[in-house]
């Protein structure tokens, strides 16, 4: 049975029984006047289950419309089954589990072997459960089929793949705060669930390094069984074959212990209003949110229904008033959520412009306040029936989708004909079942409210609504980077001075220094991905203190980055300029005075000061630890006693995702017109490398056009 031809089939009916209504000659029929004959019974092709003596639950769902076949195991145990030490564990277990191969073969010999005959074998872990599946021509099932179960069975989690999925979830820590709707979306989830809920801890840089691979083969040890998991099979083949083909392999596997019950605590935040600053942005993520409930809840058919007429779609009620009428919100929606395992989040949400966040939030709040004077009508809800069982069959409108479907059932202990119901229970909500929900469970008292944006820009300030609670978003730096606090020197000692005068020696002097006023510098900037290096050409213009021009060439053109104490701005091909965000600007006028060049120059002025104290081995070398104020800009120097060269300096600074801690280690010092400068800079962010920067050419003092700082005009839009 072909499920896409019959859903739209449905569609069609509609359209030629339109176009077959006779007409009077120039009449035009009102649409609302046609007869539209109820939605003909959908009786999706149910697959076919089986359990093994050992617990193993089996899907059979044939489809025989292509050569393919397809199958997922879904087994018990997921990532808020995992110890709060070790957060990420499941996210590690799910990626090395394909990645490092099995005890015969490597995961890259894996994907040698499957590359060839364009088939897939993928794991991957989640909140509930982990999964492995296939993807492959039946002709190369036996040989895919062969490898899935040798995954499944018997993985290796090699160390240098555990190492890899680590650098690489360090990466994710460290970019999570790069996306305004990803913040509001986590953080409003602590705050319906309670900060300490297993379903929203995040993985840190020390919970990713303590896990083991030992961790990862007592995870397998533990949930891996056949009696814990369901494997649903979908595809071109004989049920018959395939059942003795998945009882030959599987009915002897041994079944595990019970695994642990779930104990779960709830605790959401107080009602209140909840911020999360960002001055990068110029638009606000609104969340309201509370805990919401679970799909066996009886109450579930007329919330889906509300959640529809409410803030469901571009005809819900919140849609028309706070977007359309009164022009507020770029999206806006939600309801009352549920989820098949746990409970869902009851959250409205909201999308603006900076200046009307206040005004959304308020309109937002007369919306819930209405449903108790004026209900959801039945033009609404009839509406909301028709967009609900219109979309239904587009769940199902594949055999692979209808098996998704009763795999899901059967893990979360769900009737198996809960699918089935649902379009017949919808029918039967009423109006009073819609308006019984919305009055009991939308409290507006209830609600933690969460803004995410620039509240610089707000209209007014969020604690005219009620007393705010900032929540600190700032990321926690990795064990064993050294995270510098040292007291702010205000006086410099004598051995720190000492050190000074020893370092401007080996830089070229106090009267060489004096003389630089600017620099033009050509380099090579490798950034450090888990992906691999990516270098580039570059050339910086640096006018002490204040200025800094930056041309780098990428594989997208050419792009300029200025920081001027008046502006700062990149400007890239085919987007304009765009400025940087307030702290961007700060933290890079920072680094200029924190180069050594700017510090040693200015090493006798009234405001720069240097405190030595305490040794550290860089290499080989016992070096002397300064801590420098250049005039609030605040570094330390490890330098080397005999030579006067600074070996490695650590800031703090600003990274996409944050403050990290910052240390660069300094190599190849070479002379260039009098002046001693390291031309190769490695760079850590966090104690993980992150770029290397390698000098080609110096100059010293250019001649520089005050135009390269200046902002870029903008072209007028053509308009026809």
């Amino acid at each position: 049975m072909n499920f896409k031809r019959t859903a739209l089939s449905i569609i069609f009916g509609a359209v030629t029984m339109f176009a077959a209504l006779p007409q009077a000659p120039g009449q035009t029929t009102n649409w609302q006047q046609i007869p539209v004959p109820p939605l003909p019974a959908f009786k999706p092709q149910q697959p076919k289950r089986i359990q093994l003596s050992n617990g193993m639950v089996i899907f059979l769902q044939e489809d025989h419309e292509l050569p393919l076949i397809s199958a997922s195991a879904r087994i018990h145990g997921g990532s808020h089954n995992e110890p709060a030490a070790k957060v990420g564990l499941v996210d590690l277990f799910g990626e090395v589990w394909r990645t490092g191969g099995t005890k015969t073969q490597t995961g890259d010999q894996f994907d040698d072997f499957l590359e060839v005959r364009a088939a897939k074998v993928e794991t991957s872990g989640g909140p509930d459960s982990t999964s492995i599946g296939l993807n492959c021509l039946k002709g190369d099932f036996d040989d895919v089929f062969k490898v899935f179960v040798d995954l499944l069975q018997h993985p290796e989690f090699r160390p240098d793949k555990l190492d890899l999925a680590q650098k690489q979830a360090y990466d994710s820590i460290s970019r999570r705060n790069d996306d305004i709707s990803a913040i509001a979306h986590r953080e409003s989830a602590k705050l319906a669930y309670g900060k300490d809920n297993p379903y929203v801890r995040q993985p840190e840089y020390s919970t990713i390094a303590a896990i083991t691979r030992q961790d990862l083969v007592d995870w397998h040890k533990t949930y891996i069984h056949p009696n814990h998991m369901i494997l649903g099979i979908s595809g071109d083949f004989d049920p018959k074959v395939m059942e003795a083909r998945l009882r030959a392999v599987f009915e002897s596997w041994p079944k595990g212990g019970e695994l642990p019950k779930d104990e779960v605590q709830y605790h959401p935040a107080k009602p209140g209003y909840y911020v999360v600053p960002k001055e990068d942005v110029n638009q606000s993520n609104i969340h309201m949110v509370t805990l919401g409930t679970t799909r066996n809840n009886p109450d579930y058919y007329a919330i889906s229904v509300f959640n529809e007429a409410f803030g469901g779609g571009f005809s819900s009620r919140l849609f028309n008033d706070i977007r359309t009428r009164r022009g507020l919100a770029y999206s806006v929606g939600g309801g009352i959520g549920a989820n098949f395992g746990h409970p869902g989040i009851l959250q409205f949400v909201v999308g603006t412009k900076s200046q009307s966040t206040i005004e959304s939030i308020q309109a937002l709040d007369e919306d819930i306040a209405n449903l108790t004077k004026d209900s959801i009508t039945d033009n609404e809800i009839k509406q909301a029936k028709d967009a609900i069982l219109n979309a239904f069959i587009f769940r199902l409108d594949s055999p692979d989708k209808v098996l998704a479907e009763r795999v899901t059932y059967e893990f979360y202990g769900y009737p198996s004909d809960w699918l089935d119901k649902f379009p017949v229970e919808v029918q039967k909500v009423t109006a009073a079942d819609v308006n019984r929900v919305a009055t009991k469970y939308v409290h507006r008292d209830q609600f933690a409210v969460l803004v995410v944006g620039n509240t610089k820009e707000f209209e007014k300030p969020l604690s005219s609504l009620g007393p705010v609670t900032e929540i600190d978003i700032s990321i926690p730096p990795p064990p064993g980077a050294k995270e510098e606090k040292s007291e702010k020197p205000t006086a410099s000692n004598e051995e720190g001075s000492a050190i000074a005068a020893k370092v401007v020696a080996a830089m070229g002097g106090e009267a060489k220094l004096a003389t630089i006023k600017s620099l033009k510098a050509k380099l090579t900037l490798t950034q450090k991905t888990p992906q691999g290096d990516f270098p580039m050409q570059m050339e910086t213009v640096v006018v002490f203190p204040d200025h800094l021009h930056a041309e780098m060439q990428t594989p997208n053109g050419t792009v300029n980055i200025v920081v001027t104490p008046q502006a700062a701005f990149m400007a890239a091909p085919g987007q304009g300029s765009q400025d940087f965000p307030a702290s961007q600007k700060t933290e890079t006028l920072e680094q200029i005075k924190r180069d050594p060049i700017f510090i040693a120059a200015h090493s006798k002025d009234s405001n720069v000061f240097f405190h030595a104290g305490g040794t550290e081995k860089v290499g080989d070398i016992e070096t002397r630890i300064v801590d420098v104020n250049a005039a609030g800009a605040l570094i330390r120097w490890f330098v080397d006693p005999q030579n006067g060269h600074i070996l490695k300096e650590t800031y703090r600074t600003l990274s996409q995702g944050g403050p990290v801690q910052g240390e660069t280690d300094m190599e190849n010092w070479k002379p260039v017109e009098g002046l001693n400068i390291p031309f190769v800079r490695h760079n850590k962010q966090n104690g993980q490398d992150s770029s290397t920067a390698e000098y080609v050419a110096l100059e010293i003092n250019p001649t520089v056009d005050s135009k390269l700082f200046e902002k870029p005009t903008e072209k007028p839009t053509a308009h026809r």
